[in-house]
């Protein structure tokens, strides 16, 4: 491990002046691929949120820094980064670590919003900490921070129904699906918010019963 690395994960973990008055207090990070050819589909969930809940709040994620792209907001008077790295998916660490070493922010401050496969669509989980689950950016990010302790909300993208995975997340959504996705990722958004403004534990009681109607995938054309 690098020098750099070494100094960025000896700040993660203490709070400071910056981070308490009047600096970037909460970090929000998407997960995603970067390109046209990847926008819109499942395994881009993450980067959606993000766009949605930098609209919602007021700002564009378009500014480049931490090889990423990264937008500032105010929400009840706490800053917030919005960011979506732009390595791809399972490189996805080393900029959120930079950020976090950056603003010298605490573990508690971070939630990284991805998709999972392992949800059926349109379902939320948050959770406080956890394993990579079998998400390489989750992964990478674990690896980077040298830490399972921050809060992340999964958006469902369901299962490939027995074809090829890779090819399942990379792929555009039908439509009735897609409906479905996109009222999960306002909700998101909402448990993004209630992350920042009531704490975690408001967030995941409130949250995590809500689904944004897989059910509706009933049997036909369009089901996964």
């Amino acid at each position: 491990m690098s020098a750099n690395w070494k100094d960025f994960l000896g700040r993660l973990g203490r709070s400071s002046g910056a981070a308490e008055s009047g600096g970037v207090r909460y970090l929000v990070a998407g997960l995603g691929n970067p390109g046209k050819p990847y926008e819109g589909t499942r395994h881009n969930a993450g980067f959606e949120v993000i766009d949605r809940l930098a609209a919602t709040v007021g700002t564009e994620v378009k500014k480049k820094r931490f090889a990423a792209l990264v937008g500032e907001a105010q929400v009840q008077g706490r800053t917030l980064l919005l960011i979506k790295p732009q390595a791809y998916m399972n490189r996805s660490g080393q900029a959120v670590a930079a950020a976090m070493g950056f603003y010298r922010l605490p573990l508690e401050r971070l939630l990284v919003i991805t998709d999972d496969a392992a949800l059926e669509p349109g379902r939320l989980r948050l959770r406080a900490k956890g394993s990579a689950g079998g998400h390489n950016g989750l992964a990478d990010i674990i690896e980077k921070v040298n830490s399972q302790d921050f809060a992340r909300l999964r958006v469902g993208i369901g299962l490939s129904g027995g074809g090829d995975m890779a090819d399942y997340v990379l792929s555009r959504p039908p439509a009735k699906e897609r409906e479905i996705l996109d009222r999960a990722i306002e909700t998101a958004v909402q448990a993004a918010l209630c992350w920042i403004t009531e704490g975690l534990d408001a967030a995941m009681n409130r949250y995590n019963k809500e689904t944004a109607g897989p059910a509706e995938l009933s049997a036909g054309s369009e089901q996964i």
